[in-house]
């Protein structure tokens, strides 16, 4: 009973025929052999002999036909053009994405998108919270640096730094993701830009000098 056991574990343990007991299989059905006494005599379970005859029948050959193994869910191109939409676009959901492909005529699962977006180092990110700033604000920002760029410390110990921030009362009203590559994440495009006003908050000053906050 033991020595069976165990060669029924390896039975089940064998993945592929070799070629040349997939030919004695054929060689013996053809000289009217049954599928159990041909399962008896090469130590192969009936449900593969039966498989390999079939095939045999079928195709003519033992072989390994094309195509042979799982297939690709989605091809190199498909990839490339997912993640040139949400390199232009970090904010766009998988599902949109979906959207887009299906109407160019490529049938993709949102998850197949996330797992590829995933695989390829562009994982969904909350955007960091920066000030909203239009081209006058940036313009003015970079010309005060550059005009204290050459400052000495002991100008900066004398310098009271100020701001102000809004904090949400109860939940967010919404909530935000971007696909990025790493160390991305204070690029405008990967940021959401905040405001001084709105409802169902409060407002907190605080300040910063060389020698501790305020």
């Amino acid at each position: 009973m033991v020595c069976t056991t165990l060669n029924m574990d390896q039975r089940k343990r064998r993945k592929e025929l070799s070629q040349e007991i997939r030919k004695k299989i054929t060689d013996k059905h053809v000289k009217g052999k049954g599928y159990k006494t041909i399962s008896k005599q090469l130590d192969v379970p009936v449900t593969t002999v039966a498989h390999i005859i079939q095939k045999f029948k079928i195709h003519g050959t033992v072989a390994n036909l094309p195509g042979h193994g799982r297939r690709r869910k989605i091809d190199d191109k498909s990839k490339r053009r997912i993640i040139r939409m949400v390199t232009k676009e970090p904010r766009k959901t998988s599902k949109e994405i979906q959207g887009e492909l299906h109407a160019q005529g490529t049938s993709v699962s949102d998850r197949t998108i996330r797992h590829c977006l995933s695989q390829s180092g562009l994982h969904g990110r909350r955007p960091r919270r920066t000030p909203l700033l239009k081209t006058n604000h940036k313009k003015a920002r970079l010309e005060y640096a550059n005009l204290h760029v050459d400052k000495p410390q002991s100008f900066w110990e004398n310098v009271l730094w100020t701001d102000e921030t809004k904090m949400e009362l109860f939940a967010k009203a919404h909530q935000l993701y971007v696909h990025r590559w790493k160390n991305e994440a204070y690029q405008e495009k990967n940021t959401v830009p905040t405001v001084k006003h709105g409802g169902g908050s409060v407002m907190f000053w605080g300040c910063f000098a060389a020698s501790g906050t305020g």
